[in-house]
């Protein structure tokens, strides 16, 4: 099992901003550009597709109101949970600190190949939704 915790970012949106966002399943599919969109379907609760050759799904399993969203595997080739975190700032009306928990059931040669990226690729998942709610265009 491997677990990562993303970095922290300070977005610049209320925590129910943030987490209505993503309560919907449906805006991931709204999220990606044009031409990342095709093979993808979701739902309320859940999202498919195939990602570079892997067919891939999510659920949300658990909804915290404002607060957590939990998803878990939905016909993935191996098991794994994120779990997003909208924590208000104290002191600072209109700001969320907003992280990320993955664990994920990797076999060796898994967390060979993309063990050591999907930190990266959380942390930079961190620094899109902070560009974006400042009206910045994220840097991918």
């Amino acid at each position: 099992m491997v677990d990562i915790d993303s970095k922290h970012g300070i977005a610049s949106k209320a925590p129910y901003e943030l987490y209505m966002a993503f309560a919907d399943m449906r805006n991931f599919v709204n999220f990606l550009p044009a031409d990342k969109k095709e093979g993808i379907t979701a739902d309320y609760d859940s999202i498919h597709g195939n990602v570079q050759g892997f067919d891939l799904g999510a659920k949300i399993s658990d909804r915290h109101a404002y607060s957590k969203i939990t998803m878990v595997d939905d016909g993935a080739p191996f098991g794994f949970m994120i779990e997003l975190y909208f924590d208000a700032v104290n002191g600072e009306a209109g700001k969320t600190d907003f992280h990320i928990h993955l664990s994920a059931d990797l076999n060796f040669m898994m967390k060979m190949v993309i063990g050591s990226k999907l930190e990266e690729a959380l942390d930079k998942m961190v620094d899109g939704l902070v560009a974006a709610s400042e009206g910045r265009m994220p840097q991918m």
